[in-house]
């Protein structure tokens, strides 16, 4: 997701105030030499052998050691025996995934002395924490790309550093210094300083501001009129002003409307109203049910192919709509969908792949791991009952994905990165908490002010010690409850909605 930017200008002074922010050092850069010491001394911890493999000592399975060999299924210990014999560059790179998951899932050659009760790596939550505290000091020059990608790069350490039960209020005032000159004076955030206001950096600073208690700092009412001229005469939105339309837009639009308790009434000024829509929520749940493919899954835009985020997006967005009782059967064709999202489960990888034909990927964690609460829902599953295999997801996460420095990973043979590990342990959380929707809590729209109530409907059970036993982890491993809408902590979803609650206007 990209933020667009304003047609380059001539150099100018800064205004006085922009070179305030801009020069001042309480603000969130792009690692600090402290917080080079602090990763530097979680790889120097000789508490696991290490080794000169040619992975650079970033595999778990190659530092950590067993005692005895995991307790395997079979499913997970050797390729399915159905097999393409066709070869291509994805299917090499599949073949060469499988085997280094499979070395990790079987533990062979390993030496292993920190490990669960069924044989797994526990989740390093120091090491995690540590390397995610890196993303939010200071960045190399080459890092200068990912200038369009400021409030994601917050997101992704402070969603991922409280998803590990890490305090992070102690960034609120830096947060705020860093996302105050990105808020445009017509509404939203951009990316970057100057950049135009977009709906995925929009997204991501509502959810850091979130995490860090700073709401108060984002103009509403400049939001609202904003929200409104991205608002597409078709039902969905767009990602900036005449930019792109697709289902990201819809998903990262509505959870800020809902977060911000925002009116449902379109601006006066909104393009869609010269269209005969009069609310934010109109035909959006039919632009969307345009989306569905042949294949049953969900594309970004109608026509595009069937894609896992998309997936979530969707699912997600409808959620926010009402209840997933009613929101999700009215607009997908459920039976198709759940097919689609079944076969996204890798074997004997455990892990999800976001389309057809492609490679695991530990960030579908959470964008394929996170669709089965609310498709379940949908589907009224019992509880404790599942669709997906929570015990795959859980080895490939704690075998596969961790990295000794600390982070994850999106496979084996690649380093962590923020993106991975603030989505894998959104994943984990997934399969480590069953999440239910009580329709009794609210009404699902508040007459009274207009705002959307049904995404707070949702509450989570703790897993019990047979179901940690069914999914193999310890209460070592169990990191905290993720909202399965906003992907943010069930207490900053409620104080978030306790804030804006009964609030009339702006």
């Amino acid at each position: 997701m990209s933020s667009a930017t304003q047609d380059p200008q001539p150099t100018t002074a800064p205004s006085d105030r922009l070179a305030e922010m801009l020069d001042s050092s309480a603000r969130i850069e792009e690692l600090s030499s402290a917080q080079e010491d602090e990763i530097k001394e979680a790889d120097d911890d000789d508490e696991y052998e290490t080794s000169s493999d040619s992975d650079d000592g970033q595999n778990v399975h190659r530092w950590l050691g067993s005692k005895a060999k995991p307790n395997l299924p079979f499913y997970f210990a050797a390729p399915g025996p159905l097999r393409d014999t066709l070869a291509t560059s994805t299917s090499v790179a599949q073949e060469k995934t499988m085997r280094e998951v499979l070395d990790l899932m079987t533990g062979n050659a390993q030496i292993m002395t920190d490990v669960n009760a069924y044989g797994l790596p526990h989740l390093l939550k120091n090491k995690h924490a540590a390397f995610l505290r890196t993303i939010l000091g200071k960045y190399p020059p080459p890092f200068q790309v990912m200038d369009a990608s400021r409030p994601w790069l917050l997101y992704w350490a402070l969603n991922g550093l409280r998803t590990l039960g890490v305090d992070v209020s102690e960034y609120k005032q830096r947060c705020i210094d860093t996302f105050t000159p990105l808020q445009n004076p017509e509404g939203g955030f951009g990316g970057g300083h100057g950049h135009l206001s977009h709906a995925a950096a929009s997204y991501a600073a509502t959810l850091s501001l979130a995490l860090v208690g700073g709401l108060d700092m984002i103009d509403r009412r400049a939001m609202w009129h904003w929200l409104g001229q991205v608002k597409n005469p078709s039902g969905g939105f767009n990602m900036a002003v005449n930019g792109e339309q697709d289902v990201r837009g819809a998903y990262c639009c509505m959870t800020i409307h809902t977060l911000l308790r925002l009116p449902l009434t379109l601006p006066p000024s909104s393009p869609a109203r010269a269209a005969g829509l009069d609310s934010f929520t109109s035909n959006l749940g039919s632009w969307i049910s345009s989306c569905q493919t042949f294949e049953g899954g969900l594309g970004g835009a109608p026509d595009n192919e069937a894609h896992g985020a998309y997936a979530f997006c969707v699912l997600a967005c409808l959620c926010l709509l009402d209840s997933p009782t009613k929101a999700i059967p009215t607009y997908l064709n459920t039976k198709s969908l759940t097919h689609w999202l079944v076969f996204r489960q890798a074997s004997p990888e455990g892990g999800f792949s976001g389309r057809t034909n492609k490679l695991v990927d530990a960030c579908y964690s959470h964008w394929v791991g996170g669709c089965w609460s609310l498709l379940e829902s949908a589907l009224s599953i019992p509880a404790g009952k599942s669709l997906w295999h929570r015990e795959g997801l859980v080895r490939y996460t704690l075998t596969c994905s961790q990295a000794k420095k600390g982070g994850l990973r999106d496979k084996p043979s690649t380093r962590p990165d923020g993106y991975h590990t603030n989505y894998s342990l959104a994943g984990l959380s997934a399969a480590q908490y069953v999440y239910t929707y009580k329709d009794d809590v609210e009404t699902t729209q508040d007459t009274e002010v207009e705002a959307l109530t049904a995404a707070f409907n949702w509450s989570f059970e703790r897993p019990t010690q047979q179901q940690m036993k069914e999914w193999c982890f310890d209460e070592k491993d169990l990191v905290e409850p993720v909202h399965p809408v906003f992907v943010l902590p069930f207490d900053v979803v409620e104080d978030a909605r306790a804030k804006f609650a009964g609030k009339v206007g702006f």
